[in-house]
């Protein structure tokens, strides 16, 4: 399901039509009037409306659809990396301010970033909530009907996720427009919000099949392994911030555990090759966002991504954000394949071509290597999938919930499996001239030796979290493994700090759980209840 983001039908969110993308392999013209009495009577349609849903979770930049005027970019990278100590906004220092101040903890109500995130997450919600509402009423098979409402239910728990760790706990529906005609809404709990998500991905799991009974066509859309994935994922937060579920780590061993011996997935053999087109939806891939050219610029309508040019060298056709940091290049160990893999530095070869990196236009002397492509024929239109679940993350979390409970030689095999896939990666595509190909990577013997096997206690969980970092660098994750260690306000400056803690939850919080503004507009609008400091 490489392109989900042609327009196939077009209507508006509020009562009775979708915006709605679907695969290029099952494009049709417009089918007329389609209504919510009818959209789920056909096949077409009404998988067409399940594709809406995936289309909104591709959104980076572009109208609100049917609810007012042009929103900013908005990607999760944003959070993931420039919030925490592994990437600088990068660019120019006064292009997308509103990004430095996420960083400084400088954002208001107004941050178009965060106002982005809320619509386009609450846009998404609002499509699932029409196909979880009406599809089971439609006249289409029972086993269409189930799969249907497994992937609306993944992705309203998926949407839920986001904003909850981004605001903590926001208004929760579960129909469509309830918004409409509404001038107060009352937000959830915290607590609330994650038993919503997690009863979501519960159910979305029992009904969504494994991958491997998707056929080719459909590979990308959700499965029972993606819900069993997020859900793990939303229980590893709230072990380190707001447990209200009172999760415990035998349960994320679990559960963990479920996926691992479902057969379904496992590493990639070659790291080198996760990023690259011929890691798409591959035996690693749980979840990823997909994307295609087209020769559309910009807007929901386009079937690729900006994620691309906003990264990629301003030397050659990008514009230079997200510059991993020194620091994170230090915590690679010597002779690690998975650095030039993670970034690339003046004078490096990238896909066959030698890049230059400017000071004037990079923080860090660094760019962002797994999100390098080669220039698209519409350079909004990037074509490579967004990676935002894989099976080493599985692993990592069985291994560090398999300390927790006193498995810790267990713990160290999980770890060692991902250190001996990385020790034999090649070198990233294309490094040398005009080469496209994975060249052989020759390193001294011993280099990325397997953990020794007398690890225990806080040292093995150090151990682990550097192996996340590391494993995972420039992949959106690390500011959220910072915040539920604890470990994210050791990153900041004094002055950071402070502002960081007026703006955080401590009470009820394991560790400190910093908030970003609710947007100005749905604080006036419905008077919802704004956020700490802001």
């Amino acid at each position: 399901m490489k392109n989900i983001n042609i327009i196939c039908l077009i209507a508006i969110i509020a009562v009775t039509l979708l915006t709605v993308s679907c695969n290029k392999e099952l494009d049709k013209e417009a089918l007329g009037t389609i209504t919510q009495a009818n959209l789920f009577n056909d096949p077409t349609s009404a998988v067409q409306a399940v594709n809406s849903i995936y289309d909104a979770a591709s959104w980076d930049e572009g109208p609100k659809w049917g609810s007012g005027p042009y929103v900013g970019h908005m990607y999760e990278w944003m959070f993931g990396d420039v919030m925490s100590d592994d990437a600088e906004k990068g660019s120019t220092p006064s292009d997308f301010s509103a990004i430095s101040d996420l960083k400084t903890w400088n954002a208001d109500q107004s941050n178009a970033i965060v106002g982005t995130l809320w619509t386009h997450c609450f846009s998404g919600i609002n499509r699932a909530n029409i196909v979880i509402n009406n599809v089971e009423s439609g006249a289409i098979s029972e086993t269409l009907k189930r799969q249907l409402k497994g992937e609306a239910l993944f992705f309203r728990g998926y949407f839920y996720f986001y904003l909850v760790r981004t605001f903590g706990g926001v208004p929760l529906f579960d129909k469509q427009s309830q918004i409409l005609g509404t001038s107060v809404i009352s937000r959830n709990s915290i607590a609330e919000t994650y038993a919503f998500i997690e009863k979501d991905l519960k159910e979305a799991a029992s009904l969504l099949p494994e991958k491997n009974n998707y056929s080719t066509a459909d590979l990308g859309r959700a499965t029972k392994g993606a819900a069993n994935a997020y859900l793990a994922r939303a229980i590893l937060y709230q072990l380190g911030t707001v447990n209200g579920g009172n999760h415990n780590w035998q349960e994320l061993y679990d559960l963990t555990s479920v996926i691992i011996n479902s057969g379904q997935y496992s590493l990639t053999p070659n790291y080198a090759v996760i990023q690259e087109a011929e890691g798409e939806n591959n035996m690693e891939s749980i979840f990823e966002i997909q994307f295609a050219t087209s020769l559309i610029a910009s807007g929901p309508e386009k079937s690729g991504t900006t994620n691309n040019l906003i990264q990629n060298n301003r030397s050659t056709w990008g514009w230079g954000f997200n510059n991993p940091t020194q620091n994170l290049v230090n915590e690679f160990e010597p002779n690690d394949p998975r650095l030039p893999v993670t970034v690339y530095k003046d004078g490096d070869m990238v896909l066959g071509i030698l890049n230059t990196i400017s000071s004037a236009g990079n923080a860090t002397s660094y760019l962002n290597r797994k999100a390098a492509i080669l220039r698209p024929s519409q350079t909004k239109s990037g074509d490579q999938n967004i990676r935002k679940m894989r099976f080493a993350d599985i692993l990592l979390m069985k291994a560090e919930s398999a300390a927790k409970i006193g498995k810790e030689s267990e713990a160290i095999a999980l770890v060692n499996q991902i250190r001996q896939r990385a020790r034999n990666a090649s070198k990233p595509k294309g490094s040398s001239i005009g080469s496209l190909t994975f060249d052989t990577n020759t390193f001294p013997a011993g280099s990325l030796p397997d953990l020794a096997t007398n690890l225990t206690g806080q040292n093995l969980l150090n151990t682990i979290w550097h192996e996340r970092r590391v494993e995972f660098g420039m992949e959106a994750l690390r500011y959220w493994d910072l915040i539920r260690t604890g470990l994210y306000l050791n990153t900041l400056s004094a002055d950071v700090k402070s502002k960081c803690l007026s703006k955080s939850i401590t009470q009820n919080s394991v560790n400190p759980l910093p908030l970003l503004p609710i947007p100005l507009n749905e604080v006036q609008t419905w008077k919802l209840q704004q956020n700490p400091g802001y």
